[in-house]
């Protein structure tokens, strides 16, 4: 059995939580429910349990709240919140799993069973990497969690020189010169860091602006980047990505 403990502020919410997981997931016991920081530290700190279903948004603060003040996580956490954009920004960033607000049947049950199944290991560093994002003002000191084949790496979003497509993978070229391959395409992360300074210039390319040195109008016109790498621009994209370096 997966014991289980629901911290939402709405108890709606957790009504719904609770009915769903009571109809649909057999493995599931819930042995507790709090409904703030307060009482939920409590429950967590006085149980032995193995997933927590955390609301982001509190009375008396917020989730990471909670988690910052235990000595210890030994257990796996599925967000709920209701606020979309912060999710796409924050989870998308660790591959930490959430769910939206109004919880739905096949959300809730579809992130179980990918949580439950992830190495404690695995799931910890991505957990520290959320916390520490969500502590960090300055955006490009942010990090970003790459799967590799066999490896998951923690990169600085500011250590990434460009992205390429391959297909249904992505390269990234680092300030290293690592290239990690990731199975995952272009599109994903063109999505996640067009607010963190980077720039598709390519249907195949996207650039991190920082690390351009100069574009070259010549050859149909392509951008130099701080490590000599000559990437291309695509006809379509010249004049904005012009407009883009003028106010870079």
């Amino acid at each position: 059995m997966i014991r289980t403990i629901i911290i939402d502020d709405e108890e709606k919410v957790r009504n719904t939580t609770r009915h769903i997981l009571t109809e649909l997931h057999h493995n599931i016991e819930i042995i507790g429910e709090a409904s703030d920081v307060e009482s939920g530290i409590k429950i967590i700190e006085s149980s032995q349990f193995d997933l927590l279903l955390l609301d982001i948004k509190l009375p008396d603060g917020t989730g990471f709240d909670i988690l910052e003040k235990l000595k210890k996580i030994d257990f796996k956490i599925i967000f709920i919140t209701a606020f979309e954009e912060f999710a796409i920004q924050a989870f998308k960033f660790t591959a930490v799993d959430y769910i939206l607000k109004p919880v739905s049947a096949f959300d809730l049950v579809n992130a179980i069973e990918k949580v439950i199944h992830l190495l404690q290991a695995e799931y910890s560093l991505k957990l520290q990497t959320l916390m520490n994002n969500n502590n960090t003002h300055n955006k490009h000191k942010k990090r970003l969690v790459l799967k590799s084949v066999d490896k998951i790496h923690v990169i600085r979003v500011n250590e990434i020189h460009r992205c390429e497509s391959a297909q249904s993978y992505c390269h990234f070229y680092l300030a290293d010169g690592t290239k990690l391959t990731i199975s995952k395409p272009l599109k994903e992360y063109d999505e996640l860091l067009r607010e963190y300074d980077f720039f598709r210039i390519h249907k195949s390319h996207m650039v991190n602006l920082a690390h351009i040195k100069r574009f070259d109008r010549s050859e149909g016109g392509s951008v130099i980047m701080i490590d000599n790498t000559k990437v291309p621009v695509s006809f379509r994209k010249r004049d904005e990505l012009i407009t883009v370096l003028e106010k870079f």
